[in-house]
C-alpha cells in the first residue's frame, strides 16, 4: 500500500490545483467589466449645390450646374469629355457657390486669364501680364502688388479694387 501514497497525493493535490484555477477564474469573471460600446456617429453630409467651371483639357470648358450626387466624372461628361490629345492633368475644377451675397471676388493668386479678362479694364494682354508675373514671381502678397505689372494703372486698379482678392 505505501506505493500508492505518492500517487494519491499527487491526483489530491491536482484536484486542490485545478480546483484553485477555476474559483479563481470565477473571482475574475465575477469583477469583469466589459467596456462600454463604442458609438460612431456620422456628421450628414452638407447638401451642396452651385456651379463648377471647368476648364484647362476638357471639350467646352465653362460653367455647369451640379449637385452633391454629381461626380467629377459626369460633370465632364457634361462638359463634352476630354478634348483630343488631352493631358488630364490640366483638367481644372472652380466652385462657384450659389447664393453670395455680394459680386463673387476674383483671386489673383488662382485666376485663369479668361476670368481676369472679366474685370473692368483688364484685357486679354494684360490678364496674361498678370498671369506671368504670378508665375516668374510667385504669388500676390497684396492686391495692390497688381501695380508693380506694366500697363496696370491706378485708376484701373481703383476700379477693380473691390473685386479682386489674394485669396484666404
Amino acid at each position: 500500500m505505501a506505493v500508492y501514497k505518492p500517487r494519491l497525493f499527487w491526483l489530491m493535490g491536482s484536484f486542490v490545483l485545478v480546483g484553485l484555477i477555476i474559483v479563481a477564474s470565477f473571482i475574475v469573471w465575477m469583477r469583469y467589466q466589459p467596456e462600454p460600446p463604442i458609438e460612431i456617429s456620422l456628421r450628414s453630409t452638407p447638401n451642396y449645390t452651385g456651379a463648377i467651371y471647368l476648364s484647362g483639357a476638357v471639350a467646352n470648358p465653362g460653367l455647369y450646374p451640379f449637385t452633391t450626387t454629381d461626380t467629377i466624372e459626369s460633370l465632364i461628361q457634361a462638359a463634352g469629355g476630354f478634348s483630343a490629345g488631352a493631358n488630364l492633368s490640366n483638367v481644372k475644377l472652380s466652385f462657384v457657390p450659389e447664393g453670395n451675397s455680394g459680386p463673387q471676388k476674383i483671386d489673383l493668386n488662382a485666376a485663369e486669364p479668361w476670368l481676369l479678362e472679366a474685370l473692368p479694364g483688364i484685357g486679354t494682354t494684360l490678364a496674361q501680364r498678370i498671369v506671368q508675373y504670378r508665375e516668374q514671381n510667385g504669388p500676390f502678397h497684396s492686391t495692390t502688388d497688381i501695380l508693380k505689372i506694366n500697363g496696370m494703372g491706378t485708376t484701373t486698379y481703383q476700379h477693380i479694387e473691390g473685386l479682386i482678392t489674394i485669396g484666404d
